[in-house]
């Protein structure tokens, strides 16, 4: 389960924000993440600020309410420093990885790479079991299990060849913008 406290953290760490600027940035990542309801986003705010994690300023609004602005604290950063460098389990999802790169601009190369290899490795036992699976089936494999491990297959693939894409590109020199479009774009052609 991915932790929507530091991802809320991580945007922070981005640009100070509203809550509602907050609900709008993570209404675009809805393709990885359903956007909270004000009911569970504030709460996690309140907490935030209540732990020293962020700070909140108002603003006057000139023709509209004041907006209450939150900005992450160095207690913040090194929280959220601290959640984004640890290993991401085998057992999480696939959001909880691309959750993480997201958040990427927060770490460091060196954590990056490192998350990144932890992927490979990760990827890379799952495909050789789907590769043990498919070599073992036969023809009474059910088509319904066969499409869904020839699926499996094809993901882990495609996913071993952006993976060692990236990681090449990264052993070049640092991530830059359009980085990973690039790579994205190398790794299917």
């Amino acid at each position: 389960m991915v932790s929507l406290r530091y991802f809320v953290l991580g945007l922070l760490a981005q640009k100070p924000m509203s809550g509602y600027d907050i609900r709008r940035s993570l209404k675009g990542l809805s393709w990885l993440i359903s956007s909270p309801s004000p009911g569970s986003l504030y709460p996690i705010l309140r907490e935030l600020l209540r732990d020293g994690l962020v700070l909140m300023e108002v603003v006057p609004g000139l023709d509209r309410p004041d907006r209450k602005v939150y900005s992450i604290t160095e207690a913040g950063d090194r929280a959220l420093r601290s959640w984004i460098g640890k290993p991401i389990p085998p057992s999480a999802p696939l959001k909880a990885f691309l959750m993480h790169l997201l958040l990427v601009g927060n770490v460091s190369s060196s954590k990056l790479i490192g998350h990144l290899r932890q992927r490979r490795e990760q990827v890379g036992t799952s495909h050789a079991t789907l590769q043990e699976a498919a070599q073992a089936a036969d023809e009474d494999t059910s088509p319904g299990r066969q499409l869904a491990l020839d699926y499996a297959l094809a993901l882990a693939t495609a996913e071993l060849s952006w993976l060692d894409t990236i990681l090449e590109r990264l052993s070049e020199g640092p991530l830059r913008e359009g980085m990973l479009q690039e790579a994205s774009i190398a790794s299917t052609t």
